[in-house]
């Protein structure tokens, strides 16, 4: 199992319409082949900073929804929202 995280920092005028982004896809990224979970949390420290948490059955199963045309669209409309650079890391899990 693969599990990815994205640190995203938003302008704070942008936070609200980044989380109905997220309410609007989160079914549609769940319901991806290989992906098993994917949520969003936010820094309890900085309300302009917030997580994703997926986890996938495999490297392939990522890399087919990161080359997917609906993660093109959907990153598109989520990075004109940043405040700075997203981060990724993937990690892989035994479990």
């Amino acid at each position: 199992m693969l599990i990815r995280i994205v640190r995203m920092t938003f302008d704070q005028s942008k936070v609200e319409e980044f989380k109905l982004l997220f309410d609007e896809v989160q079914t549609k990224i769940q319901n991806f082949p290989g992906c098993q979970h994917v949520e969003l949390c936010a820094d309890v420290s900085d309300s302009s900073v917030f997580y994703t948490f997926s986890k996938w059955d495999s490297e392939e199963a990522l890399e087919a929804y990161r080359t997917s045309d609906f993660f093109d669209d959907t990153w598109v409309r989520t990075k004109v929202l940043f405040d700075g650079k997203a981060e990724a890391y993937s990690l892989l899990s035994k479990n």
